[in-house]
């Protein structure tokens, strides 16, 4: 699963695959005990997030998110999910408090018995991003929103479903689900923020936000919808030169 995301944003097989940011540099951190669902993989993210601080990292982009787990005594409920509860949307908070962007996965609840994005896509800052297909139809896995004090999200959505990526055999492959597209974007906007490193966190995602198909009119499945970075990339060209 690490290796699909990576693949998505890091990968430059010219002729066959460039990832979406793929000249990047990038810390690996590996958070999930894959055998167990327990809240101490959320205190191992608020860890990693903390070493990304002191490393310098500029984007965290975390394709995993938490609600339910294998006791249910920890399983979080959707009335939890208003950004400030769970122990890794805290961390998520502080971390763009930091000064970093923040992107993750909505979810891929979408047609489970949960439904609703999932933990840390429900932090204010933290962009939370939904799927679509290259159509704009959207994914039906994708998780719905809004939050639980009725915020919207997921903020955005990319291409998750029917994702191109590269196969642990080095192939060309394709796969589904918000863990793709969230990558797909976070390396997009990677590439937005390198072209303006004056503006702050806050300002790259509300250019990203104000880019999107329906901005003025969002709903609960894609957000604000589809971002247009060339137009994102016009609207901070122009602030800089008002600044």
């Amino acid at each position: 699963h690490g290796m699909w995301c990576l693949s998505i944003l890091a990968a430059n097989i010219p002729g066959s695959y460039i990832g979406s940011a793929p000249q990047a540099s990038y810390y690996l951190f590996r958070t999930e005990d894959v055998a167990s669902e327990f809240p101490v993989e959320e205190q191992n993210w608020a860890a990693a997030a903390e070493r990304a601080d002191s490393l310098g990292v500029d984007i965290i982009t975390s394709s995993l998110g938490y609600s339910e787990f294998d006791d249910p005594s920890f399983n979080y409920t959707y009335a939890d999910m208003n950004g400030k509860k769970t122990i890794v949307s805290r961390a998520a908070s502080i971390a763009t408090q930091k000064g970093m962007i923040v992107t993750n996965s909505a979810g891929n609840e979408g047609g489970r018995k949960w439904k609703y994005i999932i933990a840390p896509a429900d932090v204010e800052e933290v962009l939370s991003v939904g799927a679509v297909n290259i159509n704009k139809q959207v994914a039906g896995f994708s998780s719905y929103g809004p939050t639980a004090d009725g915020r919207v999200k997921p903020d955005v959505s990319s291409v998750g479903w029917n994702t191109f990526l590269i196969n642990l055999n080095g192939t060309v492959g394709q796969g589904n689900g918000t863990s793709f597209s969230n990558p797909n974007l976070a390396g997009l906007i990677a590439c937005l923020w390198q072209a303006f490193p004056e503006f702050n966190n806050k300002e790259i995602i509300n250019a990203v936000k104000q880019s999107a198909d329906h901005y003025t009119a969002p709903d609960t499945r894609t957000g604000y919808g589809i971002p247009n970075m060339r137009l994102a990339f016009s609207s901070l060209e122009k602030e800089r030169k008002i600044r």
